[in-house]
């Protein structure tokens, strides 16, 4: 996990992991603006190859890091980042219920998106 590099990639909404050059795993979100600005982790998949390296975890803890540094929230409906949250509160704080609702209501009127 030593050389693993995470990276924004906020137009393709994508946190990706990278080894050297190869994308290790990677988060899938977007950017919810209403009623609040909150990112939206939709899939959570790492490389068969590169699977129990604790990679989706440090992609997880990277995507929380990343909205407390923009004063943001985040609203998971990624099951992975769900879960993940519920084991670290401290570092996860829980997205509001009217977040989250208006969340999935943005992926439903989002089908092709994810």
């Amino acid at each position: 996990m030593s050389d693993t590099e995470i990276r924004d990639d906020r137009p393709a909404g994508l946190l990706q992991a990278f080894d050297g050059d190869e994308v290790t795993g990677r988060i899938e979100y977007f950017v919810l603006e209403s009623p609040g600005r909150a990112l939206v982790p939709v899939h959570t998949i790492v490389e068969p190859a590169h699977e129990g390296k604790g990679i989706a975890g440090s992609l997880a803890r990277e995507l929380y890091a990343l909205a407390e540094r923009e004063g943001v929230v985040v609203a998971p409906l990624c099951p992975y980042v769900v879960k993940w949250a519920a084991r670290h509160p401290d570092e996860a704080p829980a997205a509001d219920p009217e977040l989250l609702r208006a969340a999935k209501e943005w992926l439903v009127a989002h089908p092709g998106r994810f």
